[in-house]
């Protein structure tokens, strides 16, 4: 299975994205119960995109572990401002917005594995991978 690019540029992108995240979780067998966990991951790191970005794009690909798991791998990318403060930003309750300040601490809640990188120049990236 090949990886799935969406920009993100409205509300109804999200939507989107979160329909197409759950379509492949289904395509890699994932469980219900998991393909809602990517599906919530896809529209809460999505719609930070949109809200604070304006724009960017979510990269959605077949993962394989060394160990022989396969899973999904989901990358966020935008050009934005970047996120000053990743460690106040990855508490729980912390809000820039009028949000619960739970998109990104919830995320790494969600996935296995979950990566950061964020500067003023360059933009946010958000790369997260759940395993079957």
């Amino acid at each position: 299975m090949e990886s799935r690019a969406i920009r993100l540029e409205s509300e109804h992108d999200i939507v989107v994205a979160r329909g197409e995240v759950r379509a492949m979780a289904v395509a890699l067998g994932f469980s219900l119960i998991d393909q809602t966990r990517l599906a919530t991951v896809a529209s809460e790191l999505a719609r930070n995109i949109v809200k604070y970005a304006g724009r960017g794009r979510v990269i959605a690909q077949a993962a394989e572990h060394a160990d022989g798991r396969t899973g999904m791998r989901l990358i966020f990318e935008d050009s934005g401002g970047g996120i000053p403060n990743i460690e106040a930003a990855m508490r729980d309750g912390f809000t820039t917005g009028r949000g619960l300040g739970q998109g990104l601490p919830g995320s790494r809640r969600l996935a296995h594995e979950f990566q950061i990188e964020s500067s003023p120049e360059r933009g946010t990236r958000v790369t997260v991978v759940r395993w079957r």
